[in-house]
Order: C-alpha cells, then sequence, then structure tokens
C-alpha cells in the first residue's frame, strides 16, 4: 500500500488528489496540508472534497504526519513548497512537485534538494501534456529555422502566475530543439509598433478567463501553411490523474529529480 499526503488540499486541485487517491486500490490517504490560518484546519479531508468523512484530519504541519508517509504530492505556491520539499528531505521519503511560478532561485534550490530523494517535478501533470513536449522537440527539429514560433496559452482566471508553467517548458522545449537561448529569443505578449517579427523569435502568450482548465497551442508557421500542435484539458482531472500514476511511479525510482516522461515510458514497457 502507497501511503500518500497530499499538500493544498483544499484547493481544486487538493480536492481532486483526495477522491482520486481514494479510489485506488493500492494507495491510502494518511495525511492532509493547508497553510496554517486556513478555515478548514482539523476538518475532514474527506468531507471537504465531497467524499464524505474518511478520518484524515487537514493539518497545517506537514512534520507532524511525514513519517507515516511514503510520498508527498505538493500543488501550492512556491514558498510553501521550498518548505515542504526540506521536510520531505530530511525524512527521506518522496514527492510529487506540480507547483509552479518559482523563482530562478527558488527553482536552483528545488534541483538540488530533489536531487537527494525520488521526485517527479513537472509544470503540468497531464500526461497528454508530456506527450505533446516529447512530439514538440521532434517536430521542432524537424522544422528548423523556416518557420516561425508562437505559443498561445490560455487559463481560469484564478491563475497567478503567467505565462503559465507549461507554457514556458513548451517554449524551452522547442528552443532547445532548434538550438536558441530562450532568455535571448522569448517574447512574452506584444504591444505596439513592433515592427517586422524577427526571424529566430518564439513568442508566448497569455489569456485568463472563465473556468478554462489549461489549453494549449505551439504553431509553427511559414509561408505557404502552418502546423499547430494543441493540448485541450477539459478539466482538471487530467492533472489529478497524472499526479497519482507519477505517485505510484516514484516510490520504486531511483533517487533524483525525475520527469513525467519517465513515467510514460515506464509504463509502457
Amino acid at each position: 500500500m502507497i501511503h500518500v499526503v497530499v499538500n493544498g488540499a483544499c484547493g481544486r486541485m487538493g480536492r481532486l488528489i483526495t477522491q482520486g487517491v481514494t479510489q485506488q486500490d493500492d494507495m491510502e490517504l494518511v495525511g492532509a496540508i493547508e497553510f496554517p490560518a486556513h478555515p478548514e484546519i482539523g476538518s475532514d479531508v474527506g468531507v471537504v472534497a465531497g467524499i464524505g468523512e474518511i478520518g484524515v484530519l487537514i493539518s497545517s504541519e506537514l512534520n507532524d504526519i511525514i513519517e507515516s508517509a511514503d510520498v508527498v504530492i505538493e500543488f501550492s505556491k512556491p514558498d510553501a513548497t521550498l518548505q515542504h520539499l526540506r521536510q520531505v528531505v530530511d525524512a527521506d521519503k518522496a514527492m510529487i512537485i506540480a507547483t509552479t511560478g518559482f523563482s530562478t532561485e527558488e527553482l536552483a534550490e528545488v534541483h538540488e534538494l530533489a536531487s537527494k530523494i525520488r521526485c517527479v517535478m513537472a509544470p503540468n501533470m497531464s500526461l497528454g501534456v508530456n506527450v505533446m513536449i516529447q512530439a514538440l522537440e521532434l517536430i521542432a527539429k524537424a522544422l528548423g529555422d523556416d518557420y516561425d514560433i508562437e505559443i498561445i496559452e490560455a487559463h481560469h482566471n484564478h491563475k497567478a502566475d503567467s505565462p503559465s508553467g507549461t507554457a514556458l517548458r513548451l517554449a524551452e522545449t522547442v528552443a532547445n530543439a532548434v538550438e536558441r537561448d530562450l532568455d535571448e529569443v522569448g517574447v512574452y505578449g506584444r504591444h505596439g509598433i513592433i515592427g517586422p517579427r524577427p526571424k529566430k523569435q518564439i513568442g508566448v502568450h497569455a489569456i485568463r478567463g472563465g473556468d478554462i482548465a489549461g489549453d494549449h497551442t505551439v504553431m509553427f508557421a511559414t509561408e505557404g501553411e502552418t502546423l499547430s500542435v494543441v493540448h485541450r484539458a477539459h478539466s482538471p482531472e487530467a492533472f489529478a490523474k497524472g499526479a497519482i500514476r507519477a505517485a505510484r511511479w516514484v516510490v520504486n525510482a531511483s533517487r533524483g529529480l525525475h520527469d513525467v516522461s519517465e513515467v510514460l515510458f515506464e509504463n509502457n514497457k
């Protein structure tokens, strides 16, 4: 039995993770975490998730329950994720990190700490998005510099970071494939009289509205044709399912920071 703790338990993703874990024959939810001032501290996480009492109360302290866990699934904010990652490292447990919005300095610390444990980290836990990433590398290499590359992402109006972590990952993937430095060629939205588009520029554009779960389009455009690769998440359940699958995989993985692509390939051998 894989013992799971979910952080960000009262958020949209945390509730879906709670629902999903309780439906697995080989998993047991043993803990749920929220920030100390959250009004649901002490409540049964099953009630909060809409599935009825399961006997797991929401806590504000990961250290109080970490020893009973095999893996922590983290959908929260960067500062909370770093704090919990330090505790997971100290306890020598596994972790799934789906938090986005890290600064460069925070991301460097995440990589350093995650290398000491078994950890899967991805800005998007959807299995479809991670297949898309693999395909984009091949497409970008094949099309090369003859095609302009633009990325468009759309999310719900509560999303805090922009562009999305997924859009940045897509941009990094295609930039690396065509041997460009994203810091030099990346443009995030356009406004005003900007002049002709530089040939090697990679545009990234964010849309926010309503309850859009997550749409990502990567467009390759040249004279005479356009090729678009599109992923649409119809509901956040896609992210929850991917995180749960990653949690099942990571408990038996080698130490180090892993990508969802490894989860995909391992499960299809």
